[in-house]
């Protein structure tokens, strides 16, 4: 349960009762999924506030470094003996075995095993990320090395073509995850990774528009479900409080990974002419097999869940599942092999109290998207040489991703996601209109400049990917919410890659105009977002406080209302 669900209930405080920390071996027992006594929770921590200035990196501690043997264990939902019994975890659900209410543990055992997870489970997450990264931004590369020319396309060609990639994204998104959650992710993944990489692969061969489009589609298709799953997959081992900045470091490695391409490509294109093939072709194919041994061992190193498995040990699986429910306790409400039923899926889609990140994900991207896919070929009419061009996408690269890691710090430790999210809309305005008003008539280098700010933007992408699963409340929600999300995001660059036409070349006035105005559209869906989940919450406390304790006890008994909609559940903003 989330911390503000925690807060609606009144569960989240101490009640006058001081929370002395204590060591393990201090604390007694009762039964197993028993509710425990006043007395037995006086040794819990409390839920600790969100705008606090601490905040967890993966390989750290907290930043207030609390003594390592006082209990981590966070005071729950589970510690109300009236509300306990209406959020424990179904039979079927397969860490059932594995709770107990009454489980403690030391911060020294949570930070050690936090460390665990982030190197068994995290790192290799990051390493198939990488393989699709590499897959799916080579193009960028590719064009470097006159990839149009080659293949006998225009600008408006190669637009079609990412848009190709984008509709085999969409067709795929939700299926794929309808197929993750049935099987597995950890048997899934393996199987998208070898397929877009086999796609991928086959840009070696063509030799027209007809096999460029096909190649891309087929890409598209295969990497589909990829990012959603492996949200899903994240979330059986993390709290709320854990995923946002492994989600930036996800997308850190999503723009790392374009410098790592980058120097692949400065080496691999120099093979152009080996075999009678363009560098771009070797390019691609190199790229491809790296990403299908990747695959291939991916069926060895993902575990299905946090107890089936021999990474942990029984008492590690104990804190896992513990800290997660305690955390969430909707995490349980589902098998991990549990599919979603079409009745499911159709609750979920409308689910209109997500719609407003949705919207969000259809617009935010957009006013850089443009810019950053045609860098390659805009630095080359700039004058830059193949080389130079490959190399000169680095430094934006990374400043991207340092950007991008700060910002979603930012959106934790201040707890304010659209609003930082509207400041991020707000950076590239001025360098939009810089654009629109003094292309042409400035340096190359003030160009690249400009450049560099623009495609530097501090993106919130993974802080609104974490939000979007905050918001969804209910293991169903959760997982077809980032099917959606990502479809939002693949819209949008449908929608982004025809504002940049060939009749408004070089400068793209048009289409920086264009820009502009969808950059202040931006700015206005993330306030309104804001005042919409401000208003459904301050509509539930109403609700929740004018019932008595023995009313909300029978609330929660009788209550048909579902994940998010529930009274005892507050949304984030």
């Amino acid at each position: 349960m989330s911390q503000q669900t925690i807060s609606a209930k009144g569960t989240g405080k101490s009640n006058g009762v001081s929370n002395t920390a204590v060591s393990v071996h201090e604390l007694g027992g009762v039964g197993k999924n028993e509710s425990p006594s006043v007395a037995k929770s006086l040794d819990l921590a409390e839920p600790e506030e969100t705008s606090d200035s601490h905040f967890s990196w993966p390989w750290g501690s907290t930043g207030r470094r609390p003594d390592p043997g006082s209990i981590a264990t966070v005071r729950s939902v589970f510690d109300d003996p009236a509300l306990a019994p209406y959020y424990l975890p179904k039979p079927e659900y397969e860490n059932t075995h594995r709770f107990d209410v009454n489980e403690r543990w030391t911060h020294k055992e949570e930070n050690a095993l936090r460390r665990k997870i982030d190197l068994r489970i995290f790192l290799w997450i990051l390493v198939m990320f990488f393989a699709l990264n590499i897959d799916r931004g080579n193009l960028g590369n590719a064009t470097a090395d006159n990839l149009l020319d080659d293949l006998g396309i225009t600008t408006n060609d190669y637009n079609n073509a990412q848009n190709m990639y984008r509709i085999g994204f969409l067709i795929s998104e939700i299926p794929s995850q309808m197929i993750g959650k049935k099987v597995g992710p950890d048997r899934w993944i393996p199987f998208q990774l070898i397929g877009w990489s086999l796609a991928s692969g086959g840009q070696f061969f063509m030799h027209n528009k007809t096999g460029f489009f096909l190649c891309r589609f087929f890409i598209g298709l295969c990497m589909g479900g990829f990012i959603p799953d492996a949200v899903l997959y994240l979330s059986y081992f993390y709290t709320r409080k854990e995923m946002p900045i492994r989600l930036a470091f996800f997308w850190f490695v999503d723009t790392m990974s374009g410098v790592v391409a980058s120097f692949i490509a400065y080496g691999v294109l120099h093979l152009r002419g080996v075999a009678g093939k363009p560098g771009w072709a070797w390019l691609f194919l190199i790229e491809a097999l790296i990403s299908l041994i990747i695959g291939v061992l991916s069926f060895f190193f993902l575990i299905p869940g946090p107890t089936q498995t021999g990474y942990f040990t029984e008492r590690e699986e104990k804190i896992i599942v513990n800290k997660v429910l305690r955390d969430d306790p909707s995490k349980s409400d589902m098998h991990n092999r549990e599919a979603i039923s079409l009745k499911m899926l159709w609750t979920s889609l409308k689910d209109y109290d997500l719609w407003p990140v949705y919207i969000i994900g259809m617009l935010f991207e957009i006013p850089a998207s443009p810019p950053k896919s045609y860098l390659s070929l805009t630095l080359k009419a700039l004058g830059f040489g193949t080389f130079h061009t490959t190399l000169l996408g680095v430094p934006i690269t990374v400043f991207a991703a340092i950007n991008m890691l700060w910002v979603t710090y930012l959106t934790e430790k201040f707890h304010q996601i659209a609003l930082i999210g509207f400041l991020a809309q707000v950076w590239i305005l001025p360098l939009l209109i810089i654009e629109y008003t003094s292309a042409g008539n400035i340096s190359h280098w003030a160009q690249y400049a400009v450049l560099f700010f623009l495609l530097g933007q501090p993106a919130t992408h993974a802080a609104q990917v974490g939000w979007c699963s905050r918001l969804s409340n209910a293991v169903r929600t959760r997982a077809v919410s980032a099917a959606m999300y990502n479809i939002t995001i693949q819209l949008s660059g449908i929608a982004s890659s025809n504002i940049y036409r060939t009749d408004d070349k070089p400068l793209y006035k048009r289409g920086n105009g264009q820009l502009i105005a969808i950059n202040i559209a931006s700015m206005a869906t993330y306030i309104l977002a804001k005042v919409y989940y401000m208003y459904r919450n301050k509509q539930k406390r109403l609700a929740w406080n004018a019932m008595s304790k023995e009313q909300q006890a029978e609330y929660l008994k009788t209550s048909k209302d579902q994940g998010n909609k529930r009274l005892d559940f507050l949304f984030e903003s």
